[in-house]
């Protein structure tokens, strides 16, 4: 018997420590309330992503690839959601993956409606755009879905021909994901969407913002990511972006997404870094002391917290986590407020 979805999914190694599948402690007792599944098939994926692990031209067997730098070992379904069962006070939120792989299509609706109809948790769907259309999104929300996430990564369309196009012999489309992203809020609504945007592929800190403000005025969320190489990819030795750089994005976005300021209440300089927020300085402490614009930003929990915060999964356990996966302490934002200061 194949090992592929609908069948079988692939569970992050959060996901499968909270489930009991694996055994484990997360660093600084972090919680990982979201269960992220990701569709499986023996022939994989057809991106070539240059900083993806899934990636086709990256060596090794599909099932065995690694993704985010982690393990997702595959599973029975009906195993999972049994074991959801048994985790009811603890399991938030649900993540279905889709890979660009034709079979998935039918196989993430199958997933929806079987997961909506035995476990009481929110879905998510993290969509394939190259494969799909307006009517599949549609669709997914009646089948159970209340959000979808799309993963452009690349701010600009240069870098994302670059890194997810032409430049790297694969199939995916700057102007087809964010098509995707606004049929996406047709379907699901304004604030249900979520774009996934990386920092650190060379765009400069002012095209960040300027895509985060642009998927704001579309009433799309930003799920923000500091670009970690993954092992033996064609990025494998890029670095991740200064600290510096990854706290300012970080602040940008929370003040956008909250409605606190736009991108024109923000100064950069001749280098497109940010050197100013222009909202009153006692309100701007009061978010920095908060801790929040630097937590894991992803789709929320029934009371509109963080579910899917995806512990240590752009940076290691230890002194350089760049999204926090639980509320940071007086120790953590006296480093941040240092951070934010550091320019390169």
């Amino acid at each position: 018997m194949k090992i592929e979805s609908p069948d079988y999914v692939r569970l992050s190694q959060a996901a499968a420590m909270v489930l009991g599948f694996k055994n484990g402690l997360f660093y600084r007792n972090a919680k990982s309330p979201c269960i992220n599944i990701l569709l499986t098939y023996d022939n994989g994926c057809a991106g070539n992503c240059a900083y993806c692990g899934l990636s086709m031209k990256r060596p090794g067997e599909y099932r065995e690839k690694s993704f985010i730098r982690v393990e997702w070992n595959n599973y029975p379904i009906n195993e999972v959601i049994q074991r959801m069962k048994q985790k009811n006070d603890y399991v938030k939120r649900i993540c279905i993956s889709m890979i660009t792989n034709r079979r998935a299509i039918n196989d993430t609706k199958k997933i929806i409606r079987i997961l909506h109809s035995e476990v009481p948790f929110p879905i998510s769907v993290l969509a394939a755009p190259t494969i799909l259309n307006q009517e599949d999104f549609f669709e997914m929300k009646k089948l159970g879905a209340d959000r979808l996430g799309i993963a452009i990564d690349a701010c600009t369309p240069r870098l994302f021909e670059r890194y997810r196009g032409k430049g790297v012999k694969g199939p995916h489309k700057w102007d087809t994901y964010w098509k995707a992203l606004q049929d996406a809020v047709s379907a699901f609504g304004r604030g249900y969407v979520g774009v996934h945007l990386i920092v650190g592929l060379g765009e400069t800190e002012k095209e960040m913002i300027e895509a985060i403000q642009n998927a704001q005025d579309n009433g799309i969320e930003t799920h923000l990511f500091s670009f970690f190489p993954e092992p033996d990819s064609i990025l494998a030795n890029h670095n991740p972006p200064n600290i510096g750089t990854y706290r300012r994005v970080q602040l940008a976005r929370y003040l956008i997404n909250k409605n606190i300021l736009t991108i024109n209440e923000i100064e950069f300089d001749e280098k497109g870094r940010i050197i100013k927020f222009n909202i009153p300085d006692s309100k701007l402490e009061e978010h920095i002391n908060s801790g929040k614009p630097f937590m894991t930003s992803g789709c929320p929990d029934a009371d509109g917290e963080v579910a899917c915060n995806r512990p240590y999964s752009d940076s290691l356990p230890g002194d350089d986590i760049r999204n926090f996966p639980f509320l940071p302490d007086q120790n953590d934002i006296a480093k941040i407020r240092n951070e934010l200061k550091i320019y390169v």
